[in-house]
């Protein structure tokens, strides 16, 4: 049983910015569990509604159902309830139904649902799926709209009326209409979340489909920054988010887009140039190339004291 109930949780993590931390490793690429602790310290000295461990931007594909574990166990420990720690669940459905179960037991204080791996999924398929996981768990669960798992208006709403402990939608996909019918037919029941990669690039206009929250991989490496640049989006400051866009978004998006799967790997790369470094990222990802490092140590240089 989480800390929070499920109302409790949807309001906490709707109240300000979430964190998504990288998970660390050596250069065997084991996990490297001192460097995570210390990276959740150096994150904790700074002002977020709620971390999720070992989730897309933590390699939660890269990673043993045990690693998770570790993982949450080792974030949980960190916080010591400062904030709300979410795990992470996935895969084929029975699979996520355990990890969601280990979760609780690892001390979470909610789940994060990612997409279903490799095969085409049927609404009623996807709903099912969703549907086990929040029977099998007392935790708040979060459905993650992205890549194989898209969820239809229909769907989710049937699981908010029947599921009290399914609490948000985390948007993957940049499904305008979806997220417009959704907020439309549910108000302020579940709690929307931006997911898309590098989530500040969509903040403002999300803010005003009612997604008042977002997943920041920036925040790993430049906390403050990312934390201002939140606030700007929350107080309809356009001209400071539009600076903040134009000044390092936008080339920072143009690094990351140079190649598949640089999502993850430029934000381990921002460690790096902001000198605390993660360790590499494991296949299949790749680690950016030396050239592209030394254009994002310079730009992160921008951002970061």
């Amino acid at each position: 049983m989480g800390r929070y109930t499920p109302a409790e949780l949807r309001a906490s993590l709707g109240a300000g910015l979430l964190s998504f931390p990288v998970t660390h490793t050596r250069a065997d690429l084991t996990f490297d569990e001192t460097g995570y602790r210390e990276h959740i310290q150096h994150l904790g000295s700074f002002e977020v509604a709620g971390l999720f461990a070992a989730g897309g931007t933590g390699e939660f594909f890269s990673l043993t159902h045990d690693e998770v574990s570790t993982v949450l166990r080792a974030t949980v420990d960190e916080v010591k309830g400062q904030v709300p720690v979410m795990g992470a669940a996935g895969y084929g459905t029975s699979q996520a139904v355990a990890m969601a179960q280990q979760a609780e037991a690892d001390g979470a204080d909610g789940v994060l649902l990612l997409p279903p791996y490799l095969t085409e999924l049927p609404r009623q398929g996807l709903y099912e799926h969703v549907a086990r996981v929040c029977e099998a768990t007392s935790l708040g669960v979060i459905a993650y709209h992205r890549a194989n798992a898209r969820y239809d208006a229909d769907s989710i709403v049937r699981l908010a009326e029947r599921y009290p402990n399914f609490i948000g939608f985390k948007d993957g996909v940049c499904d305008i209409d979806l997220l417009t019918t959704l907020r439309a037919r549910l108000g302020d029941r579940l709690l929307f979340v931006g997911g898309l990669p590098t989530a500040e690039t969509y903040a403002l206009p999300y803010l005003e489909l009612g997604v008042t929250t977002y997943s920041s991989a920036i925040f790993n490496f430049a906390p403050r920054w990312a934390i201002e640049f939140y606030q700007a989006v929350r107080a309809h400051d356009r001209d400071e988010v539009l600076a903040r866009l134009r000044d390092f978004v936008v080339p920072y998006i143009a690094i990351r887009d140079r190649e598949a799967g640089y999502g993850v790997s430029i934000v381990k790369a921002g460690l790096s140039a902001a000198g605390r470094p993660a360790g590499p990222v494991r296949p299949p990802l790749v680690d950016l190339g030396e050239e592209e490092l030394a254009e994002l140590t310079d730009l992160v240089k921008t951002v970061v004291p």
